[in-house]
């Protein structure tokens, strides 16, 4: 319980200035969306609606019990396999409840920005909206003591579009960098959890697909499925 009054002590006073605010990595969705208080279960999710003051409660109990940490990604490009950190125990966990809560099937790499990013866990399907509110609204606090940096290959989340002075992480979304020699000046503003162990040669393709004036691609890059692997 003191870790979690000293996580939050930290991030309320941790000056998190853009180094780059024409890269700035937010989530595409609004997760200040306000929604009444529910003690009941999701019946998505068979769990009680997640909310920013309950999040980290209930990720550091799932710590406890769902030891997963290696994901893979289906598109139709080919697989990404994913190793998570134990370090950034509310970040491996958060993954790891919404794959099992199947989540990230059917949406989309939304934001694609060559030899930089891609960003994926969204959608302009109304289904994934319909997910995120059965599963709950909140944001994820930063963890970025841990030493890990935005290398090539290096999986992170976005914090919230909404006026985020402290990096609160919005926890549906991720992003995967691409740009070769990595993407420093991110680091420190946005929570690296993990990296990719196989098919960069995947996202290095997806990097490369034509897009609109907002990065979103002219063509739908659909993540098929995600699943916990050995």
């Amino acid at each position: 319980m003191r870790f979690i009054y000293l996580l939050f002590a930290c991030f309320i006073f941790l000056n998190c200035e853009d180094k780059k605010t024409k890269k700035k990595i937010t989530s595409e969705s609004d997760t200040s969306e306000t929604t009444k208080k529910d003690s009941s279960k999701s019946a998505k999710t068979g769990y009680k609606k997640l909310t920013t003051k309950n999040a980290m409660y209930f990720f550091q109990d799932y710590d406890k019990k769902h030891k997963e940490n290696k994901v893979r990604i289906y598109t139709d490009f080919g697989n990404i396999d994913i190793l998570l950190y134990d370090e950034t125990k509310y970040h491996r966990s958060n993954f790891i409840f919404l794959t099992k809560q199947n989540y990230f099937n059917d949406t989309q790499f939304y934001r694609v920005i060559d030899n930089f990013v891609i960003q994926g866990g969204n959608s302009d399907d109304t289904k994934t909206r319909d997910k995120r509110n059965k599963i709950g609204v909140y944001l994820l606090p930063p963890d970025t003591k841990r030493g890990f940096k935005h290398n090539r290959g290096a999986i992170s989340m976005p914090s919230s579009e909404i006026e985020d002075p402290y990096k609160l992480a919005s926890p549906y979304e991720f992003f995967i960098v691409t740009q070769k020699g990595g993407a420093h000046f991110l680091d420190g503003d946005y929570t690296v959890f993990g990296h990719v162990t196989s098919g960069m040669e995947v996202a290095d393709k997806i990097s490369r697909v034509e897009t609109d004036e907002a990065d979103w691609p002219n063509k739908n890059v659909y993540i098929r499925k995600v699943e916990i692997i050995e």
